[in-house]
């Protein structure tokens, strides 16, 4: 199990480039299964998850070929299904929350899609109902092993209809947008996610060859088409990244430009922050946060009541930066609400900033209060462990901030989600040393 040994209380300065999108990547690597012709795919980050995919892919016969620095050619053209029933995928696709999206394209296009219950963080139950029920929507048999904990769908030929999601799954709705581009006929999915991710993906497809309308929008239309063929796509930056460097500015008082930031795609998040009080300025294509030596100063409502910031669906705010809202707030002037809706254990590593000296009252496993120190109190160094990816790089940006030296253990959590993170963080300023 590896390890972070962090010295806190400096200052960084530099610029840092966010890496390739996590989530889009998971999802786009699994829409190679739809083609037997060559696709290319760019800006694919370096991390545990993704990687773990691509190894996934790769046993179920993908020729994959690294032609770069995170580009990567993939051509599915002789793949191998017995491998889809053997112990080896029961083992490997628990391994992996994204493993979930192989299911609608193995579907659509040899009309069998196999997955054991995928793993992941430990933040509470997500449910694999969208996925299934609009699967099934289509037109295919569902079958599942409890013994097994092993889930199986099949279809001689999938048929498009129109469906209304529960809810606004964006894996889900990816699922299902795979396998209704090669269904026949039309298929309408309504309460679809839009997240920009999921727009990366229909836009891929239609250059593969697909019909999707309503990109961007929450009601896709897809005309479903016998084959696809290849493409080239380049992914965009990994916008959880991003927030999570405009935290670190803001808790290490340094100046920071993050670069390449893709602003038109980041949605609210910049004004999230601000609400917080914290400076974030537009240059160009980078953003630019300027030392906050005076501190930041979170806003009221209009009203007067005390900030709430809570997660919500695309255009809404993303629930994967809702741990590091709550850990800049811990140094803020005044108090602010965090609603973490989505997932019932995303808030439980407070304790851990408890212990390192934040006023915080967790109301209730979905409810948080932050009472900001304004500095006047800095939080102490300690000994802690990552529960998940966005818990872990709060953790990891509250030892920065603190006094002294914190170590942070289970660091491959943080690993899945971040590529090599400590050596990006030495680059700009940080003290910090991973042990293994």
């Amino acid at each position: 199990m590896g390890t972070f040994k962090i010295e806190g209380g400096h200052q960084l300065k530099g610029s840092i480039q966010p890496q390739g999108a996590k989530n889009e990547a998971l999802q786009i690597l699994c829409a190679v299964l739809l083609t037997p012709e060559l696709v290319t795919i760019n800006n694919i980050p370096d991390i545990v998850d993704v990687n773990k995919l691509i190894s996934l892919l790769r046993k179920l016969g993908v020729k994959i070929e690294k032609i770069g620095h995170g580009s990567y050619t993939f051509q599915a053209d002789n793949l191998n299904l017995d491998y889809l029933e053997s112990d080896e995928f029961k083992v490997d696709g628990r391994g992996l929350r994204g493993s979930i999206m192989i299911v609608g394209p193995l579907l659509a296009r040899f009309g069998k899609g196999y997955i054991p219950k995928p793993g992941g963080d430990k933040i509470g139950r997500r449910r694999l109902d969208t996925h299934f029920e609009g699967l099934i929507n289509l037109g295919a048999k569902f079958r599942y092993s409890r013994e097994e904990q092993f889930y199986g769908v099949e279809a001689d030929k999938l048929k498009g209809t129109y469906m209304l999601l529960e809810e606004a799954s964006v894996t889900g709705t990816a699922n299902i947008v795979m396998a209704a581009v090669l269904a026949e006929g039309k298929t309408t999915i309504y309460n679809a996610a839009c997240e920009p991710y999921l727009q990366q993906l229909c836009k891929m497809l239609n250059r593969m060859g697909a019909k999707i309308s309503g990109v961007g929008s929450n009601m896709l239309i897809i005309d479903g088409v016998e084959t696809l063929g290849g493409t080239d796509h380049t992914m965009l930056p990994d916008m959880i990244e991003i927030g999570s460097w405009i935290g670190l500015a803001a808790m290490t008082k340094s100046e920071l430009t993050i670069t390449n930031v893709s602003w038109d795609d980041l949605g609210v998040i910049p004004n999230v922050f601000r609400k917080l009080g914290i400076t974030i300025e537009r240059e160009g294509d980078n953003i630019h946060i300027p030392a906050h030596t005076n501190g930041y100063e979170i806003q009221s409502f209009i009203d007067g009541s005390i900030l709430t910031i809570s997660d919500a669906p695309w255009p809404g705010f993303t629930p994967d930066l809702l741990s590091i809202i709550l850990v800049v707030a811990t140094q803020a002037r005044g108090s602010v609400l965090v609603h973490q809706k989505m997932f019932e254990s995303r808030l439980f590593f407070v304790d851990k900033l408890i212990d390192m000296g934040a006023k915080i009252i967790l109301c209730d496993p979905h409810r948080a209060t932050v009472i900001g120190h304004d500095y006047k109190s800095t939080l102490k160094a300690t000994t802690m462990t990552s529960p998940d990816i966005r818990a872990g790089v709060s953790l990891l940006i509250a030892a920065l901030s603190a006094k002294g030296t914190s170590t942070i253990q289970n660091i491959e959590q943080i690993d899945r989600g971040y590529e090599r993170i400590d050596e990006r963080l030495r680059a700009i300023g940080a003290k910090i040393e991973r042990i293994n």
